[in-house]
């Protein structure tokens, strides 16, 4: 994990945190960790998740095997995937493995597929917290294109 360097005593950015480092953090593994790195955080503000896209991925053999399209509700826990490293970043080490749920999806839309070879940019923003519980707006972009949307919550729980 590099913390970016500025001038303050304690920066809240953090440039990049890997796949292992994102093993640490949220207790998600294979098939259903869906983001490969965590890019551009701003401590209690936003982050970047990456998902690269293969057509090694399990659903893609039976969604769809004659055209392959990746499950819309799996950008969707990309996203709160990405959120959940937000948090816990932002919370520091004493978050690390806690359960992140969802408590509500509103607003999802989904605009072009996703397939393999595609690099999918999940950008979230956090719009607000209350105590254990917070909502984050997500953006799923491929290129630059907008592939789908979300406001979503989620609350973070002590059960390691």
């Amino acid at each position: 994990m590099d913390v970016t360097a500025d001038n303050s005593a304690q920066s809240n950015k953090i440039d990049d945190i890997d796949i292992m480092r994102i093993m640490k953090m949220i207790p998600h593994r294979y098939p259903i960790l869906m983001i490969d790195r965590v890019i551009d955080v701003t401590l209690g503000e936003g982050a970047t998740g990456v998902k690269n896209v293969t057509i090694n991925e399990p659903f893609f053999q039976g969604h769809f095997p004659s055209r392959p399209v990746m499950p819309g509700v799996l950008i969707i826990e990309a996203m709160a995937q990405t959120s959940a490293v937000l948090v816990v970043a932002t919370l520091g080490p004493d978050a690390e493995g806690k359960l992140v749920y969802f408590m509500t999806v509103d607003e999802a839309r989904f605009r072009r597929p996703v397939t393999p070879g595609d690099t999918i940019h999940i950008h979230v923003t956090k719009q607000r917290q209350r105590a254990n519980v917070w909502k984050f707006k997500g953006e799923a972009k491929v290129n630059g294109v907008l592939v789908a949307e979300a406001v979503y919550s989620a609350m973070i729980l002590d059960e390691k």
